[in-house]
């Protein structure tokens, strides 16, 4: 055998093997990914949905998915939205509540998002954001309160805080929010997604 053909073997095997073992490191990394994505989903469906333990998907197409969250009885806890749409800077991913019957958003936590830090970026900060969203009105479009109020207590069922410096931001997430309940509104009308009331539980 030549020298030439000793070292085309030798270099496919090499390649063969190189190949196979970063295959393996990929479906290793991608199974990895997979799994720090879903504890990620269920810490924020955590947040949003009080005492849900059992998280069923009912509904996803592109930038949205909605979860049936039954508590550790079996009994219907509320829904998780998680919605992504695009923001100031970059896409913002986000998950929230909303009680059994789907009138009311029990609160919402930010997934991802690459907002201006110290000002957009806001919109994962509990005090200046997140505290706002618990117990807001479902039913309707929701609204901006500018100026900034300084406690939920000021804002009605139907407003929403804003960040001060970063009303933009605030904006979009609001729009998020609001196209992702038109759109659970129409499912209910369309009976893909049924309220407590209409299944019995």
């Amino acid at each position: 055998m030549s020298l030439s053909s000793r070292m085309i073997i030798v270099l496919t095997t090499v390649g063969l093997i190189s190949g196979g073992f970063l295959a393996g490191v990929a479906k290793l990394t991608e199974e990895r990914i997979a799994l720090n994505i879903q504890a990620e989903i269920e810490e924020a469906i955590a947040e949003v949905v009080d005492n849900a333990e059992v998280n069923q998907k009912v509904y996803e197409e592109e930038d949205l998915v909605i979860y049936r969250e039954l508590d550790e009885e079996g009994a219907l806890a509320g829904f998780a939205v998680q919605a992504t749409g695009v923001g100031f800077q970059d896409k913002i991913t986000l998950m929230f509540g909303l009680d059994a019957s789907l009138t009311k958003i029990t609160g919402l936590t930010v997934i991802d998002q690459n907002e201006t830090p110290g000002l957009g970026a806001k919109i994962e900060d509990w005090n200046s954001f997140l505290q706002f969203w618990e117990n807001k009105d479902a039913t309707g479009q929701l609204t901006l309160r500018k100026p900034a109020a300084r406690t939920p207590e000021e804002l009605s069922a139907a407003e929403i805080n804003t960040i001060t410096a970063a009303t933009i931001s605030s904006k979009k997430v609001l729009e998020i929010v609001n196209l992702s309940l038109e759109k659970v509104r129409q499912l209910i009308q369309e009976g893909k997604i049924a309220k407590e009331e209409q299944d019995g539980d």
